[in-house]
């Protein structure tokens, strides 16, 4: 209960600075799943400055809904800081929205590597034309636990990016 009422807070904060700035927000998420959109719209009045976001869990779907390069995920694979920037981009295409974060990650309890541990996530911000901002972190515990830290790394950056 803590945990979401954390994010619903963390996403209220984001809310009252799109709105204050006029500016629109999406998402695209793979290992979290819509738990970020989720938090969003747990936000009473989040339709004022939230209109869309993508779940791409398999990379076909990032290829085909967020135009990410086959190229970038045969040569980066799908969890690196070169996908999230290109699914970052595509979801602001798409959704012609201002702040856009992209998340793509191994939550676990499989699918690591030693290259990239379970609970390895990379995230990307961008906001309008600006330089996408993109950062690989290692988040511990369970595949709950990194889904629930990843989304308040992902709320906390854009807040700080619109401050």
């Amino acid at each position: 209960k803590l945990e979401l009422k954390n994010l619903e807070k963390l996403s209220a904060d984001l809310g009252t600075l799109l709105q204050s700035k006029g500016m629109f927000f999406t998402a695209a998420e793979s290992c979290t799943g819509g738990l970020l959109s989720q938090s969003i719209v747990s936000v009473p009045g989040s339709s004022a400055w939230f209109g869309s976001s993508f779940i791409t869990y398999s990379n076909i779907s990032k290829h085909k809904i967020l135009g990410v390069s086959k190229d970038t995920l045969n040569s980066f694979g799908a969890v690196s800081e070169e996908v999230v920037e290109e699914m970052v981009t595509g979801a602001l295409e798409e959704s012609r929205a201002n702040l856009g974060i992209a998340i793509s990650g191994i939550a676990g309890p499989g699918g690591g590597s030693p290259e990239r541990p379970v609970g390895t996530v990379c995230i990307a911000w961008r906001l309008n034309e600006e330089q996408a901002i993109r950062e690989t972190f290692l988040f511990q515990g369970d595949r709950s636990d990194v889904r629930y830290q990843t989304v308040v790394q992902a709320l906390e950056g854009a807040i700080g990016l619109l401050q």
